[in-house]
């Protein structure tokens, strides 16, 4: 568990690339992928099955549970909501109620340390398209006591285990049954396979699910149905290149924020100056952003504002050359990535 969190949030390059190598050597050896450990090494943190846990302070008992980013919150034992577990009193089990105290607060420090990136993960996930099986999604995360909290607040895809025929899309119930967009029960079948709903995957029923989440009151970990959507302009579609980001200035500071979003950091070249930025978006293809000055390693605070040069889509991470041919385009790209790639840099340019 412990090489999986630095895996997934040291800073250091070449450590955080050391522990994936090594996570991807474990789950090779049992049959797995990376992402695939990944599910099966979220620990449960002793919690009910219905995600929640009582605090015993022997005359007085309070109900833990978790809200949409699986930050706790304590109810009393008349169901009120509490502002924070109260220090033990003077009636409280001198022994017990100390003890239990030091329980909720370990147990509050634990779950921050893996709840940010189980977030992360299922919203990459839901870009990358990610499928697992009806018998993991009900394993993993359904009957999951930490995860339910956050699968219940998604809109999910049920399809076929061949990859045709219909699709469906529903959510978790509170009573862990899954409704389709009617509201009506929903059965999902046993050879089915699962994805989380990118909004581009779900239509005309957007807007039919938006709205049964509002009326439910049911806040979402991440942006999903109010999440912004983007799609390329014919020209570019027509080409590799995207010329409306090409001569932004961006702050180095904002510009490294992408690497929570999937792009990464250039190798550094002369001097250990990083002259690019990249993501993938498929099977040997990056959408690649040459930097004007780049940053200095090490120096992140004294790099000035960064200026893209040019941003294009390429086979492999690199500088960009004018009498290069390149022969991908990027209306090629799937269009749920074309539209993440499309936000990230609409955001991190925006004035």
């Amino acid at each position: 568990m412990h090489l999986h969190g630095i895996a997934q949030r040291v800073p250091f390059k070449a450590l955080k690339v050391r522990a994936q190598e090594k996570i991807a050597e474990v789950a090779a050896g049992l049959g797995l992928t990376g992402e695939q450990l990944g599910d099966r090494l979220v620990p449960d943190f002793g919690l009910d099955a219905d995600g929640s846990t009582v605090i015993d302070y022997g005359p007085r008992r309070f109900t833990v549970g978790f809200d949409e980013q699986l930050r706790p919150y304590v109810r009393d034992g008349d169901g009120k909501p509490r502002k924070a577990l109260p220090a033990p009193g003077a009636k409280d089990d001198p022994e017990l109620a100390p003890a239990e105290r030091k329980r909720f607060a370990t147990l509050k420090k634990d779950v921050r340390a893996v709840a940010a990136d189980q977030v992360l993960r299922l919203e990459a996930a839901m870009v990358s398209g990610r499928t697992w099986t009806a018998g993991e999604f009900r394993e993993l995360f359904v009957a999951h006591p930490l995860l339910w909290h956050v699968v219940r607040r998604l809109v999910w895809l049920s399809g076929a285990g061949g990859g045709e025929g219909p699709v469906t899309s529903f959510r978790v119930a509170e009573d862990r049954t899954f409704a389709d967009v009617r509201d009506d029960a929903f059965v999902l079948p046993d050879d089915a396979t699962v994805t989380l709903a990118h909004p581009l995957r779900l239509g005309a029923e957007l807007a039919a699910w938006a709205e049964l989440f509002a009326d439910y009151e049911i806040l979402q970990p991440f942006p999903q149905l109010g999440r912004p959507v983007h799609a390329l302009t014919g020209e570019e579609a027509a080409g590799h290149r995207l010329a409306r980001f090409e001569g932004a200035s961006v702050p180095a500071g904002r510009l490294l924020g992408l690497t929570k979003r999937g792009w990464q950091r250039g190798t550094p070249q002369d001097a250990g100056v990083e002259r690019w930025f990249h993501r993938q978006v498929g099977d040997k293809r990056h959408l690649v952003i040459a930097l004007e000055e780049g940053i200095a390693v090490g120096m992140v605070d004294a790099s000035h504002d960064q200026v893209f040069e040019t941003v294009w889509l390429d086979t492999a991470p690199g500088d960009y050359w004018g009498s290069r041919t390149y022969p991908l385009r990027l209306g090629d790209l799937d269009p749920v990535i074309a539209s993440e790639v499309l936000a990230d840099l609409t955001e991190v340019t925006a004035r």
